[in-house]
C-alpha cells in the first residue's frame, strides 16, 4: 500500500509563490508517474503537470511558464513549484501517483493524496 501525503499549501498574494511537497511511502515501484492534480470549487478535479521516473514532464497550458515540477526518486516525493500565482489558481492540490506493476506492464494502481488547500487572493 502507498500513501501520499501533501504539504506546503497555503494563502498567498497574487503574484507570490508556493512550494508543494508530496511524500510517498509505502511499497512504491520505481517505475511510476506522478503528478499533481486541483480541483476548485464547482469545478471538476483537473491535471496540473506531471512527471514520470525517468523524468519527463507534462503541463496544463494555464500553468506552463509558472510552474514546474520536479522529483527526488530515491525520496519518493514529488514538487511543485508555483509562480506567478493568481486568485485562478486557488483550489485544492492533490498529489496522485500510477505505479506500474513491473517495467514491461502496461497496468498500474492510482494512488491519491488527500490534498492540500492553496488560495490566492487578490
Amino acid at each position: 500500500q502507498v500513501q501520499l501525503v501533501e504539504s506546503g499549501g497555503g494563502l498567498v498574494q497574487a503574484g507570490g509563490s508556493l512550494r508543494l511537497s508530496c511524500a510517498a511511502s509505502g511499497s512504491i515501484f520505481s517505475r511510476n508517474v506522478m503528478g499533481w492534480y486541483r480541483q476548485a470549487p464547482g469545478k471538476e478535479r483537473e491535471l496540473v503537470a506531471s512527471i514520470t521516473s525517468g523524468g519527463v514532464t507534462n503541463y496544463a497550458d494555464s500553468v506552463k511558464g509558472r510552474f514546474t515540477i520536479s522529483r527526488e526518486n530515491a525520496k519518493n516525493a514529488v514538487y511543485l513549484q508555483m509562480n506567478s500565482l493568481t486568485p485562478e489558481d486557488t483550489a485544492v492540490y492533490y498529489c496522485k501517483a500510477n505505479v506500474y506493476r513491473s517495467y514491461s506492464s502496461s497496468s498500474y494502481t492510482v494512488y491519491w493524496g488527500q490534498g492540500t488547500q492553496v488560495t490566492v487572493s487578490s
